[in-house]
């Protein structure tokens, strides 16, 4: 009867540290445990590395309250001196595992260094040798991101050589409009410029604008077309939703303004044979 007693003590205490322990680590993280460099973050990377801190260290706790769980029943059943021969044994089978998990190892430390260089947060934007997502999980183990078209890729930590994270930070907003070739550039990129001024200073975008888009300069040319480029500055993350309403607003304007957009050339298909 003690034991049974034992047992689901052992049980309820591990329960309880089970589910109501990563809310407890979670909160430490976002109050307790902010250094001065955290400090120095904007808030959405601050929020960014919190939340990967947050889920990294709840999966620790969880792990490490299982396995002390699982001590404890198991003592229970048997005594310590017969814990002995058996602890000798894992010992021997864990050299002999040692050998076939050195790219668990490896995920592990990539995964720690990871974390702690900042490379990248859950939510971040990245892309991992070629392919781009959402970031939704930092593991000990692996990484998880979510494409655009909603597949979730999975990265051991270890082979992650090259990142870009688009969002680290700030982000910019730079994208191309192409006008014809007979353009006023000069009366273009004044337009171009007012109306970055225009949406950094309205109440809906000022927040996600760090640096009005501008005219930055002419790119290359061709016989019907002039490429303008325009960049600015925004919060990570804002700069797709920036660049898509720059681009609406450039484009009514150059309607009013009976300014022509250039065209193009796309390459032609090769020919088919004719039999």
């Amino acid at each position: 009867m003690e034991q049974i007693t034992s047992i689901t003590a052992i049980l309820a205490i591990g329960a309880a540290g089970y589910w109501f322990g990563p809310a407890i680590v979670n909160w430490l993280m976002a109050h307790v445990f902010v250094t001065p460099y955290q400090r120095t973050l904007h808030r959405k990377d601050l929020e960014k590395r919190q939340r990967t801190l947050g889920a990294l260290f709840a999966n620790v706790w969880r792990i490490i309250v299982v396995m002390l769980v699982a001590y404890g029943v198991f003592v229970q059943f048997f005594d310590y001196k017969a814990l002995a021969p058996i602890f000798a044994s894992a010992g021997i089978i864990g050299v002999a595992f040692g050998f076939g998990a050195q790219s668990l190892v490896k995920d592990f430390l990539s995964g720690v260094f990871i974390i702690s260089e900042n490379q990248f947060r859950v939510g971040d934007i990245i892309e991992i040798d070629g392919f781009g997502g959402t970031v939704e999980r930092i593991g000990v183990r692996s990484t998880v991101i979510r494409d655009v078209d909603g597949n979730v890729h999975y990265f051991p930590n270890g082979m992650v050589q090259h990142v870009i994270n688009k969002t680290m930070g700030y982000s910019m907003a730079r994208f191309t409009v192409a006008v014809a070739p007979d353009t006023d550039i000069d009366k273009v990129s004044k337009l171009i410029d007012k109306l970055g001024l225009a949406l950094a200073s309205e109440d809906d975008w000022k927040d996600k604008i760090l640096e009005a888009p501008h005219f930055v300069m002419m790119g290359e040319f061709t016989a019907t077309a002039v490429n303008l480029i325009i960049s600015g500055k925004t919060q990570p993350s804002d700069q797709w939703s920036v660049v898509a309403e720059m681009r609406r607003r450039i484009l009514e304007k150059f309607e009013q303004e009976a300014i022509t957009i250039g065209t193009v050339p796309v390459a032609n298909a090769a020919p088919t044979k004719k039999r």
